[in-house]
């Protein structure tokens, strides 16, 4: 596909197309009608889009446009279609998880973060695909089949949240929501040239009625809701409704969004290639370019990198997969036979941890975390890539050498949800016909600090998005 020069609804921002709603500039129904009306001149090759929810939509936009032109009080996002990927909860429609056996699964409660949406004055109108249980780096799965990359079928779209990505880069949603256990915001929008906002651990509540209901360990302490957009704006105001308290999450920490002011200028901690393991030169040009307009815009720039990045990224695979791996044997019965060979393959390059281990990984995230707060006082924002190697072509993560490759390239991603930090990806550029993207991590709670130095970046080098 190329990119589109045209400036209909469908290509407008989520902020934009709020005020334009506000002042009476298009009505919500228009909104709404041009969003499904893109859907179904582009979707059937992508399949991005698992399910419309057409007639809600239009049925909430009329409600939505009466109650404007009635002078009642507005939410920041009124009239604002969203997208939900399949694993979080929206009454009304399944949450699938990307198998059949939960096809019909009716959570009958909105999560927390699509309830705020809501409250704002969004309107969900479509759910976008993911891979079987969100556990996998390419988006594909038997009950909705395999999401392409606009870019290049021939490479991933990402994932877990590849569905929101496709949608965004193609102009079929202003706004999405994903998760974030191991890049499955960032990497996505790595592979489809968008922007993601993966959140501080507490920062955005998130709960499910859909067993299990709490999860595992290694999930309540890695895993993040968080925003999807083309647009860095976008994700700031939807940060700001997303991260509105709920009871249903005892551990949301209601933090203000702006911090202290920082000393200046801000030091930022370059980062081209983690912990010396190799960065293709696409993504290693991404990230220096993009060094050099921060640097431009007044922040200090030192290509110096954080502690023990590798070590960080070790703990991440240490901590979760013992646990995905004692959950598997119920998992396995009901997921398609290509993540039953991504995760044994997975389980194959990790080692089986005993009591004793898991509590060693325990106390080393502990000490990991301290390091880094300690970096981050110095260096409070870093710069890095996203994955350290382009979009990797469909099917490289079914071979053992493919899923080798693809967890080392991972390993700044991963570190961060060990850590709990947040992580702003925005795109840089195209080469060779694909997005480059790099992510600013911050310090705990900081999300205003990343999509500041991401807003600069923004300016710099434009949206690639959407494409036509």
């Amino acid at each position: 596909m190329k990119a589109s020069t045209t400036t209909k609804l469908w290509g407008m921002g989520a902020a934009e197309l709020a005020v334009a709603i506000r002042q009476k500039q298009v009505s919500s129904r228009e909104v709404i009608t041009a969003y499904l009306a893109r859907i179904d001149a582009v979707n059937p090759p992508l399949n991005a889009i698992t399910r419309v929810l057409g007639e809600e939509a239009l049925a909430a936009a009329d409600s939505a446009d009466k109650k404007l032109a009635a002078g009642e009080k507005t939410g920041p996002l009124h009239g604002v279609p969203f997208t939900v990927k399949e694993n979080i909860d929206l009454a009304g429609s399944a949450t699938t998880q990307g198998v059949a056996a939960l096809a019909e699964a009716d959570p009958g409660l909105d999560a927390p973060q699509v309830a705020n949406l809501r409250e704002a004055g969004a309107i969900p109108m479509a759910r976008t695909n993911l891979p079987d249980f969100a556990l996998r780096w390419h988006t594909d799965n038997k009950l909705r089949g395999a999401t392409r990359n606009p870019w290049d079928p021939k490479r991933t779209p990402g994932g877990s949240s590849g569905g929101e990505a496709v949608a965004l880069a193609t102009g079929m949603t202003p706004l999405g929501l994903g998760n974030d256990l191991g890049g499955s915001l960032r990497w996505p929008s790595q592979c489809n040239g968008t922007s993601a906002l993966r959140p501080s651990l507490g920062r955005v509540p998130r709960a499910t009625t859909i067993e299990p209901v709490d999860g595992p360990i290694s999930f309540q302490l890695m895993y993040a809701e968080g925003p999807m957009a083309r647009h860095v704006a976008d994700l700031r105001v939807a940060l700001e409704v997303m991260a509105r308290p709920s009871w249903r999450d005892p551990w949301h920490a209601p933090v203000p969004m702006a911090g202290p002011p920082p000393s200046r200028p801000i030091r930022v901690a370059m980062v081209v290639d983690p912990a010396g393991k190799g960065t293709s030169p696409q993504v290693a040009d991404g990230v220096r370019r993009a060094g050099k307009q921060l640097a431009a815009a007044g922040y200090a720039v030192d290509q110096v990198e954080p502690p023990a990045i590798e070590e960080a990224a070790e703990v991440w695979a240490n901590f979760l997969i013992p646990e995905v791996r004692a959950m598997w044997p119920m998992i396995s019965p009901i997921v398609s036979d290509d993540a039953n060979r991504f995760m044994g393959l997975l389980f194959d390059v990790n080692p089986v941890l005993d009591f004793g281990g898991h509590m060693q990984t325990m106390i080393a995230r502990q000490s990991l975390a301290r390091k880094w707060a300690e970096f981050q006082l110095e260096h409070p924002l870093i710069l890095a890539p996203v994955c350290t190697e382009p979009p990797f072509p469909v099917g490289t993560d079914l071979t053992p050498e493919g899923v080798a490759g693809i967890v080392r390239s991972m390993r700044i991603v991963v570190a961060v949800n060990l850590l709990g930090l947040p992580a702003a990806a925005v795109p840089v550029g195209v080469a060779e016909g694909l997005p480059q993207e790099v992510q600013v991590i911050g310090p705990r709670f900081r999300e205003d600090l990343c999509l500041d130095a991401a807003e600069v970046l923004e300016q710099a080098f434009g949206t690639l998005t959407p494409i036509d």
